[in-house]
């Protein structure tokens, strides 16, 4: 899947407000315990706004499988009250995927530390 980054107003405002109404009915609606501590970092939507890629953050990164799992039987939930809420035309499927950039970011500074301690060839 290919997704496009536009630097739209409307795009961003509609990714903005997916990002917020997904955390609010993950925190209140959704009851479901493998989805306890997720928190949604960014959204990015496809042009058409058919999809959307659902990117998380997790408390407890061993529970990856389990809280996709969880999230991936609660989109059509998700999708519907999106719908209900936003009033969109077209509420964008839902693909979700962890967010690696903090153990990316950790990985890069772990590799600049090692060139730092061993200095100047």
């Amino acid at each position: 899947m290919v997704m496009v980054m536009t630097n739209y107003p409307r795009t961003a405002r509609i990714n903005d407000l997916i990002r917020a109404e997904l955390s609010d009915l993950l925190r209140r609606k959704v009851k479901d315990p493998r989805v306890a501590s997720v928190s949604v970092t960014a959204v990015s939507t496809t042009p058409d706004f058919g999809q959307a890629r659902i990117m998380i953050s997790l408390l407890e990164p061993a529970a990856e499988t389990l809280a996709l799992a969880g999230l991936n039987r609660a989109a059509g939930f998700l999708r519907g009250e999106l719908g209900r809420r936003l009033r969109l035309k077209k509420v964008p499927t839902l693909l979700f995927e962890v967010d690696q950039t903090v153990e990316e970011a950790a990985r890069l500074q772990r590799l600049l530390d090692s060139l730092e301690e061993e200095g100047p060839s």
